[in-house]
């Protein structure tokens, strides 16, 4: 049965996440949204009848549209975006109500399509047609999609949203609507906050909100004076390590709106879980008699963001609800803490591991960290705000003070990893997913995004390797084999794009490169090229270094071939030592033809290196 519980734990834990990927993305414009209708709508700070007229073409066309884009974007990078933006319009035309339901419908379901159809094409397209295939493919498809979304999808999440809609107003209308924290609270302990709050609340709220001005769904679970309460009753009731890091915390969650970290106190006597609902009945109870309710979601879920998107002549009721939601957890936690026998002082660790287990079942993947230049490093979670943030900004000190100032250090959900990143750190749980999304990095595992030793081992690798790429000429990582490589213009595109990542030189070498080509062949004749730019590209080598490039089935260079490409960024004059130890290791032939053959990197590696200092 645990088992059972765990998956089924694990697949609602996914389904948020991809409901919240599609809307975290873009709550920095729900909250511009949010704030014009609370500064300009005829009941706001400065009505304005003017730029009111706003509000509703961002509601309706421009929120859905950024979650269709941001939808498909997920599942089909730039492409999947585009198909399921255009998607997105059929459900929107097609419905009456803002339509974020039918937008996180068509998104993902666009993008889904569209790399089936691309599949069908894949590698049956003549070269230099590829752009008009994938254009009208996306163009034809994207009719069907449409009307699909205009005729079906969009009437369905119509007639969906009014059941629900229904449902929460029956919930509202029979006083019920503060003791939806019972469900609610211990969800956000599971890991279905942003599920229960971006996924279902959100879309919810948006609709009342349009219809009303504001919507109480909208501080469910945002309001923060239930966590601040569990933290405070640790600071004066607690032990150990429990009452010595809540305060900390408590700031954390109560002015940066991160709530995971209370989570382990909650995970360390599940019985405060009572404090936690307690807490946030209290405040239910004010913000329904006081009939308040938020224009906008409240991202993340601080008192000041709760205030950022509220109406004015709703301030006091808010505020009085949340003080009341802390000091009724406060209160509860308070005699809960008192009455426990147990210590605490050893079951924070714990906890917080516990904490971090219950995001998902996963076997640990880690690639050692390699001897490449780093030059980015993410923090990813489901959100890409809570625990990662926190990681993020304890691994960006330990980078600064090691003087590792030019690496890229950033937080980040997973379906949202870009492309380029060197080194992702996941909890040990997420990093199966983080994988599937960007297989190509180097990935690390922590078990606690707060407090692990790793940082330390990831900040010293990385400032070993800096100082050894500082001097080295040439790294294994720039040992390429790659035997599609056709000729010396598609070589020197490859080996620039390598130099300008490793820092070796500008982007604008690479027309050094190709200009010295053209004043004469960098082709010595004996299967060996050593492109390198003219001296007035000299200007634009940041340091030295290597890049070598094989292909055993040969690269026709000019009028010859070769198998051996050298490409050669130099500061000074080091190009004369290097092109003097490059002749002496490469004269005798058959160390030359072995090299070619040669599939293991570290025996390249070695002869090329031999007597180069």
């Amino acid at each position: 049965m645990e088992m059972v519980a765990v998956g089924s734990r694990a697949k609602l834990q996914k389904f948020g996440g991809v409901l919240s990927g599609m809307v975290m993305p873009n709550i920095g414009a729900f909250i511009t949204w949010g704030l014009i209708t609370a500064i300009f709508l005829e009941t706001g700070w400065f009505p304005n009848e003017t730029i009111a007229t706003l509000i509703g073409p961002m509601l309706r066309f421009l929120l859905p549209l950024l979650i269709g884009y941001t939808g498909g974007k997920n599942v089909y990078g730039e492409r999947g975006g585009v198909i399921g933006a255009a998607a997105t319009m059929g459900v929107i035309v097609g419905a009456e109500i803002p339509m974020f339901m039918g937008a996180m419908i068509m998104g993902p379901t666009a993008a889904i399509c569209l790399k089936q159809v691309d599949k069908l094409f894949d590698g049956k397209v003549k070269p230099g047609f590829e752009m008009i295939v994938n254009n009208f493919s996306a163009g034809i498809l994207g009719i069907f999609l449409v009307l699909g979304a205009f005729f079906g999808i969009g009437p369905f999440v119509q007639g969906l949203n009014y059941i629900l809609s229904a449902g929460v107003n029956a919930i509202i209308e029979n006083g019920l609507i503060p003791f939806s924290s019972i469900f609610i609270e211990p969800a956000k302990v599971l890991f279905l906050n942003n599920a229960i709050n971006h996924g279902i609340l959100g879309p919810l709220g948006v609709v009342q909100a349009s219809e009303v001005g504001k919507s109480i769904l909208f501080i469910l679970e945002p309001n923060p004076g239930p966590g601040v309460g569990v933290l405070l009753a640790y600071t004066f009731f607690g032990t150990g390590t429990a009452k010595n890091t809540a305060p900390g915390v408590a700031i954390i969650h109560a002015f940066g709106g991160i709530h995971e970290p209370y989570f382990p106190y909650i995970l360390m006597k599940p019985i405060m879980i009572l404090a936690a609902i307690a807490g946030a009945v209290a405040g239910n109870i004010v913000f329904t008699t006081f009939d308040i309710g938020l224009v906008a979601t409240a991202s993340p879920g601080s008192y000041f963001s709760v205030l950022a998107v509220a109406q004015r002549s709703d301030y006091l009721p808010i505020i009085a609800g949340m003080l009341l939601s802390t000091v009724v957890a406060f209160f509860v936690g308070a005699v809960i803490l008192k009455m426990s026998k147990k210590k605490d002082e050893d079951a924070l660790e714990g906890a917080i591991r516990l904490k971090d287990s219950m995001k998902s079942k996963g076997d640990i993947k880690t690639n050692n960290i390699s001897s490449k230049i780093i030059r980015k490093v993410y923090v990813a979670c489901d959100a890409g705000m809570g625990s990662s943030a926190m990681g993020a900004s304890i691994l960006r000190d330990k980078m600064k003070k090691a003087g590792l100032l030019d690496i890229e250090v950033k937080n980040v959900a997973i379906p949202n990893l870009p492309s380029d990143v060197d080194i992702v750190i996941t909890h040990q749980s997420l990093t199966d997913r983080a994988v599937s999304v960007l297989p190509h990095a180097m990935h690390v595992s922590v078990d606690n995004f707060m407090s692990n030793d790793k940082y330390d081992q990831i900040v010293e690798k990385i400032k070993v390797n800096t100082e050894k790429n500082r001097t080295a000429l040439l790294i294994k990582e720039n040992i390429i084999i790659n035997k599609s490589i056709k000729n010396y213009q598609e070589a020197i595109e490859l080996i620039s794009e390598i130099m300008v990542r490793d820092g070796y030189a500008d982007a604008r070498y690479k027309d050094g490169m190709f200009a010295r080509e053209k004043e004469i062949s960098t082709n010595l004749g004996n299967g060996v090229a050593i492109p390198h730019g003219t001296l007035a590209s000299k200007k634009y080598i940041k340091s030295s270094g290597l890049v070598v490039l094989l292909n055993p089935n040969g690269i026709k260079w000019h009028d010859g071939t070769v198998k051996m490409v050298v490409g050669i960024a130099s500061s000074e004059d080091e190009h004369l030592k290097i092109l003097s130890n490059l002749a002496l290791n490469l004269q005798d032939e058959k160390i030359l033809e072995t090299l070619i053959k040669e599939e293991d990197v570290d025996k390249i590696y070695g002869v090329l290196m031999t007597d180069v200092s």
